[in-house]
């Protein structure tokens, strides 16, 4: 019903619980901030020791009411589903907490904090989840008053941030909430493209049908090709394009160099690549 897949519900499950683990042990034992609707939780929880993974809810439901009519019911429900599971692992995580004492040790503590929350959040995002909140802000600033959902969730996440130094961060768990934060944008981005990551050669050549059989028949790599027209030598040429894995990038500049030593070729990073060749599930 409404397209729901059992293994993106398993998704958003397993990236809530490494989220909600991360939280308790590095955010939460540490005194360290978080953006967002969880850096408001944090705020409240040290400064009126109210419980996270209740006023997770309690803040949530208000996002839920406007995200029936932002999101498809697939979204929606999805979003539900990542935060009520956020919530119930964060009441078991502090129930049964596991004591690290990093308090010591910040920098240690921010770079786990911010790996925790971007890969929990990066699963649930590829997922098709949410954890509601500022994804729910965000789309609706971006709906009526034209503000890119990045802008808005930056402005969100500063504004709690500041918050939280002026109620309980000082200024040395300030500075390694920023860490965290970064870290953890930084990890979701990696998370949502795919950890797996090739390499995209443009190849430009005069014996383009040379270089396109030696790929395909020793590197066993498609190649695709576009007409190419040279703006300076007025010249039509064939463009060759094709992906492989990292490790295959030396061998293939050899073979374009030992087949024609004057050919163009431009690589660049491909990230979440599948298909024929690259099938990651596989």
């Amino acid at each position: 019903m409404f397209g729901l897949k059992i293994r993106n519900i398993l998704g958003i499950l397993l990236g809530a619980a490494i989220y909600s683990f991360g939280f308790v042990h590095f955010n939460m034992q540490n005194e360290l901030g978080e953006g967002g609707f969880s850096g408001i939780t944090l705020i409240l929880y040290f400064t009126l020791h109210w419980d996270p993974a209740l006023m997770n809810l309690i803040l949530n439901i208000p996002m839920f009411i406007i995200g029936w009519r932002l999101f498809s019911r697939r979204e929606f429900i999805y979003t539900i589903i990542g935060t009520v599971a956020v919530s119930v692992f964060l009441r078991i995580f502090q129930y049964y907490e596991i004591s690290l004492n990093l308090q010591n040790d910040l920098l240690l503590a921010s770079l786990f904090a911010g790996v925790f929350v971007g890969v929990g959040l990066g699963i649930i995002f590829r997922c098709g989840g949410t954890t509601g909140g500022v994804d729910i802000i965000a789309r609706l600033a971006h709906k009526y008053l034209g503000w890119s959902m990045g802008r808005t969730m930056f402005m969100f996440d500063a504004f709690v941030i500041t918050v939280s130094w002026i109620t309980f961060l000082d200024a040395r768990s300030m500075m390694y909430t920023l860490v965290a934060v970064y870290l953890g944008a930084r990890v979701i981005d990696m998370v949502q493209e795919g950890a797996y990551s090739a390499k995209a050669a443009l190849i430009i050549s005069n014996k383009p049908e040379e270089i396109a059989n030696y790929i395909s028949e020793k590197m066993e790599r498609g190649i695709t090709v576009f007409h190419g027209y040279g703006h300076y030598t007025k010249q039509s040429k064939d463009v060759l394009y094709c992906i492989v894995a990292r490790n295959e990038v030396v061998r293939l500049k050899s073979i374009i160099r030992s087949i024609d030593p004057n050919a163009f070729v431009s690589i660049v990073d491909v990230n979440d690549v599948t298909g024929e060749g690259f099938r990651i599930d596989e």
